[in-house]
């Protein structure tokens, strides 16, 4: 705002309100968010630095505003207002932003306070760069972050990849013997197993999270982690192909622990502790995906592994494939015991027509699933997430396929150890990304920020992939050398790009038009995401192996592909929705229907 805007002269000593008592100034902070907000902007009229007015420090009067000066024409809900301080010393001038119309603002004159009793606080402190999603009302931002709370949620969450990922060692083998099938047709059927939990995933998912809405956030949780946890342990005792694909497609209808959890961490933090529950929830998914193979892997077969123990226990050896559900299935269990013992419910009561608070439900006016996704913001979100979520899986797919396949044919030729190794190393350069990075990185430049930094990282991410295979197809001493040392180094920094996994999260609580759906929303994500889940695995791995076998492009034509569609992620990065604002015309919204 330019500095030639008039200054109107200091109040006199008569005209200032009377200063408040102490005792009622966090009364009046507290009520000055519910009549105002703003975007304090104050560019300073002396050569100090401007400092945030305090209770009882600043006046605020209103000035006229003429067309063309500080940018033209303004909106009937802003005016610009000069700020004077108790010894009538000028500080500045801004704008302010009313959110109610019936607060008296619009009688105010020149010589007649704006605010006669309570004094406005800026949302941040002047010359502070106020990002999406970074600060939250005073009251609201200091709310503690619930550490116990978050913690257990987050034990609830390991429970859903571990059970996931638990059957991939053992999968193809028990598949073959359960349906006694040759040597080229296994893949298929473990193939269509593995993908059945993803497949039901993505059609309860909505159903799952409306019910979040309506009966609670616990209960739903609960009831997931029973049905999970049985399913689980029915699929190790399956002996047919059919029995598999049935308790397979049972723990996919109650894995609707995720959006539960998502929608409870979203209600249990603030704007400011969101990206640390989120990080802590996106570590719990790492671990669950590492321990689910371990445990897969190490308990198949028991009685075969390892005889001394195992090896004179019927049930074992007649059930082979028992000993890591059933372990999975306990961890389930034990989940389901401390959810239900400290987990506290996060739907807020609503009141019913007699004024008794009812246990949970829709509001009045409850959004279908259609409204919800043409809500402002939610369409891009959306797509955005289901984006990323391709992005993410179809790399999944590719990299282990990628690492193991020829040097000649566009791999690299590593063997099993180097993979494991590789694999290790993936899992903690993410978590200490997600942990450590990714919280102060989010402070700093706000969801929008992160987001658009991993959609710049992404395309020269994948990029590097077959200029690794390039150096090792060169065979020369010093290319190989330069590959060890560049590898690790590339795959550590490139494993940043998985912090947007946690970015697409908040976004997708910002967007969400009210509390009361973000259960459904969080649902509808997590259907996009196990439809995505469900072929993209097998489509990409094909897509790898055919332009191996045919050498296009030297083999690396499915990294030209990759490339491609990250770009258009690098793109839909730049227009996602302004989060303040939206959150403002909610408010503002809100205001006018009470």
């Amino acid at each position: 705002m330019p500095h030639s805007l008039p200054l109107p002269p200091p109040p006199t000593s008569p005209q200032s309100p009377p200063a408040p008592r102490p005792q009622q100034q966090q009364q009046q902070q507290q009520q000055v968010h519910q009549a105002y907000r703003f975007k304090f902007d104050i560019e300073s009229n002396i050569n100090a630095r401007p400092r945030r007015p305090h209770t009882n420090e600043l006046l605020y009067y209103p000035l006229e505003l003429r067309e063309g000066e500080a940018g033209g024409d303004h909106d009937d809900e802003e005016f610009y207002y000069v700020c004077y301080g108790d010894r009538g010393h000028g500080h500045g001038f801004g704008k302010m932003r009313a959110a109610d119309e019936d607060d008296g603002s619009k009688d105010a004159t020149e010589q007649t306070p704006l605010l006669t009793n309570r004094d406005p606080v800026p949302e941040s402190e002047p010359g502070e760069q106020q990002v999406d999603g970074a600060n939250d009302d005073d009251e609201v931002a200091d709310k503690p972050f619930p550490v116990w709370q978050v913690v257990v949620l987050c034990y609830a969450r390991w429970v859903e990849p571990v059970a996931y990922f638990s059957i991939f060692p053992y999968i193809n083998e028990m598949a073959q013997e359960n349906g006694n099938l040759a040597d080229t047709d296994f893949g298929f059927y473990s193939g269509m197993i593995e993908s059945l939990f993803s497949l039901t995933q993505m059609v309860v998912m909505i159903l799952w999270g409306k019910a979040a809405d309506r009966f609670g956030r616990k209960p739903v949780l609960v009831l997931s982690l029973v049905g999970v946890s049985l399913a689980t342990v029915l699929f190790g005792m399956a002996k047919t192909i059919w029995e598999m694909v049935l308790y397979r497609s049972l723990a996919g209808v109650f894995a609707g622990t995720v959006v539960t959890i998502r929608t409870m961490l979203a209600e249990l933090s603030t704007s400011k502790t969101q990206a640390r529950a989120f990080s802590w929830f996106a570590f719990a998914s790492n671990l669950g995906i590492l321990f689910g193979q371990l445990i897969g892997g190490a308990l198949a077969s028991p009685a075969r592994l390892y005889p001394g123990v195992f090896g004179n226990l019927r049930f074992f050896i007649d059930y082979p494939y028992a000993l890591p559900n059933l372990a999975v299935g306990l961890i389930g269990l034990s989940a389901v015991a401390v959810t239900a013992i400290f987990v506290e419910e996060t739907l807020v009561k609503r009141p019913t027509g007699d004024g008794s608070p009812e246990a949970a439900g829709p509001g009045p006016q409850e959004l279908s699933t259609v409204e919800l996704a043409k809500s402002p913001g939610v369409p891009l979100v959306l797509y955005t997430y289901g984006h990323i979520m391709l992005l993410a899986f179809s790399y999944t797919a590719i990299v282990p396929v990628f690492w193991y396949t020829k040097v000649h044919l566009g791999g690299l030729g590593f063997t099993p150890l180097q993979i494991s190794l590789m694999m290790a190393l993936t899992g903690f350069s993410q978590s200490v990304w997600i942990l450590f990075v990714f919280p102060p990185l989010h402070h700093r430049i706000g969801t929008n920020g992160v987001l658009k930094a991993c959609a710049t990282a992404y395309p020269f991410f994948f990029a590097f992939c077959p200029l690794l295979s390039l150096l090792l197809r060169a065979d020369t001493p010093s290319t190989t050398m330069v590959f060890w040392i560049a590898a690790p180094i590339l795959l550590s920094l490139g494993c940043g790009v998985a912090i947007s996994f946690t970015a697409i999260q908040l976004a997708l609580n910002n967007v969400s038009p009210s509390p009361a759906t973000l259960g459904s929303l969080n649902g509808l994500a997590l259907a996009i995401t196990s439809g995505v889940r469900s072929f993209s695995p097998a489509l990409f791995s094909s897509l790898f192996a055919l332009g191996a076998r045919s050498q296009l492009l030297g083999g690396y034509a499915i990294w030209v592909l990759m490339v491609l569609l990250a770009l258009g992620f690098t793109v839909v990065s730049r227009y996602m929705p302004d989060y303040d604002e939206m959150k403002r015309r909610r408010e503002r919204a809100e205001a006018a229907a009470r």
